[in-house]
């Protein structure tokens, strides 16, 4: 039997007093933020005593309950309950806009909701879309649809025996979507099994203790810190919008709670590090920063490492939806060596896989492969599509079935890989060094063309914020177009900036072919980080560029 729930009450039986959330709260008369403060002990119990009420109304094992609720103290609290009473978990981000988040609940078919009020009511208007929603969970006022309340269950159960539904290891535990940037939005099965790994890797790579004090500004990830027994503190921030924080909120919270250890997107910490350098500020607690979500550039790195003591560290590690984690790398390693490499189009090293990961790199193809052995293997230093197996890969896609054909492979031992959709090569020190997504790779007529080494050229020009590589016309013949987000403060008029740009391409044999240049003040970015470049939409943008120039 495995129930991912069990780490944490384990936990809570180890450390009970200690505590396992703090959520920021508004300001006293004072001035001084407050927080809500949630023991592990207290957690366990809640969680107990909800996932009574959940058995209780007929929740059964593998059933579907969709999780739409604030994230903070409520939120975790919910995640364990359900997982406790053996149901699956439905995860989706809020931020991908309402017609593809109902897009995706309604895929999901879930068998209930545990929400907050609004999303409810949209539940009821539109009962049509979820007729399997029966096992419904308020959070907040409960108006005339019925069912469970969070604070009538606090109320009237005040005491509750301990619960956790027996479950396998291959038992589902949650469906998570991807974040639909690179396409719909699809469900990722999650086992009891995948969890487990994920948390065993995570605290062995990163040597997370119970008692560790963990800024969570990202959902997902808070979650682990309950399991290894370290301190959730949740910041006053809209999590889905990690480029729109107040830095100092985040500087403020770290200040509070003396925080060692902090996990964010590229996006936060490039608002946190611009913050602390304009006011000569260090964040002198914190010894273990961790970003994820996309690349972070080693411009950012430095930046952040002067806002921390020398005797911290910055990790970024790699990985997707369907296989985290799978590879990670010290800012110290990037700086001191790979980023030279990454800025002359080497591409990004994303560092050494984890323990319980086998990987390789096949021939880059769009057909789907059903074994692995009929897939071409390439040597090292030979660009190819990263394919992954492990105990904390998901076997497969529950929603949106059609893409696990392109997306899966099965070995001679009947192990699941997963073609992550990245194109790279390994190294002679068996680190993957990621060149872009395939799906965003430019087949011109003499060649194809890699986002990630293409734009390393042009960011490195000292007006260049960001670029972006896209293809006009059909593979085999595209048309490469360079798009250019110029620095807020760029003094170069745009004709000038085109020539200058144009005379780095020619320099390079990697961008010589690139002719057409175009310039937006800001990118369109991913809904989940804030920071990954919507290349679709640019790519579209491009064609009818071209097609009226």
């Amino acid at each position: 039997m495995l129930n991912i729930a069990s780490r944490m009450t384990e936990m809570a039986s180890r450390i009970p007093e200690n505590i396992a959330v703090a959520q920021a709260q508004q300001r006293d008369s004072s001035g001084k933020r407050t927080y809500r403060t949630v023991t592990f002990q207290e957690l366990d119990r809640s969680s107990d005593r909800i996932a009574r009420a959940l058995l209780d109304d007929g929740v059964k094992p593998g059933m579907r309950i969709a999780l739409m609720v604030r994230y903070g103290a409520d939120f975790i609290t919910l995640v364990f309950a359900i997982l406790k009473s053996g149901a699956t978990l439905v995860l989706i981000d809020p931020g991908m806009g309402m017609k593809s988040m109902l897009t995706c609940l309604a895929e999901a078919e879930p068998d209930g909701f545990a929400a907050v009020s609004p999303v409810h009511a949209v539940r009821v208007f539109l009962k049509r879309r979820f007729p399997k929603a029966v096992h419904n969970l308020t959070v907040g006022k409960r108006w005339f649809w019925g069912g469970l309340s969070l604070a009538k269950i606090r109320r009237t159960l005040s005491v509750a025996e301990a619960v956790l539904v027996p479950t396998q290891p291959d038992d589902p535990a949650a469906v998570i979507f991807t974040s639909g940037s690179t396409g719909p939005a699809k469900g990722v099965l999650y086992t009891h099994r995948m969890f487990d790994a994920q948390v065993e890797q995570i605290q062995q790579r990163y040597g997370i203790q119970p008692g560790d004090v963990d800024l969570a500004c990202f959902p997902f990830f808070g979650l682990f810190n309950a399991v290894t027994g370290a301190v959730t503190v949740i910041p006053d921030m809209n999590p889905t919008h990690p480029a729109a924080v107040n830095p100092e909120n985040i500087c403020e919270a770290v200040r509070d709670w003396q925080v060692n250890q902090s996990f964010a997107s590229p996006a936060l910490w490039k608002k946190v590090t611009e913050y602390c350098q304009s006011r000569g500020e260090k964040m002198p607690t914190l010894k273990r920063v961790i970003s994820a979500g996309a690349p972070i550039s080693p411009r950012l790195l430095a930046g952040l490492k002067e806002c921390l003591l020398p005797d911290a560290e910055i990790y970024t590690p790699y990985g997707a939806t369907e296989s985290l984690p799978v590879a990670s790398v010290s800012a110290s390693e990037v700086l001191g060596e790979t980023a030279v490499k990454t800025n002359q189009g080497a591409g990004i090293c994303v560092g050494r896989k984890f323990a319980s990961l086998r990987w390789c790199v096949i021939k880059i193809t769009d057909d789907p492969i059903e074994r692995l052995e009929d897939a071409e293997k390439m040597p090292i230093g030979q660009m190819g599509e990263l394919a992954v197996t492990g105990p904390q890969v998901s076997p497969r896609y529950v929603t949106r079935r059609d893409a696990n054909p392109p997306a899966k492979m099965t070995d001679t031992d009947g192990q699941i890989w997963h073609r992550i959709g990245d194109v790279g090569y390994l190294d002679a020190e068996d680190r993957f060094w990621m060149c872009g997504r395939k799906s965003h790779r430019v087949e011109t007529a003499s060649g194809p063309m890699f986002t990630i080494p293409c734009e390393a050229v042009f960011n490195q020009h000292p007006q260049v914020s960001r670029s972006a590589l896209v293809g006009v016309g059909n593979r085999g013949s595209q048309i490469p177009v360079m798009y250019i987000e110029p620095k807020p403060d760029c003094p170069l008029p745009e004709q000038l900036f085109r020539k200058e740009l144009m005379e780095t391409a020619c320099n390079h044999s990697l961008t010589a072919v690139i002719k057409d240049f175009l310039f937006l003040k800001s990118f369109p970015v991913d809904i989940r980080h804030n920071v990954k470049i919507n290349r679709e939409l640019l790519a579209r943008q491009a064609a009818a560029w071209h097609a009226g120039s």
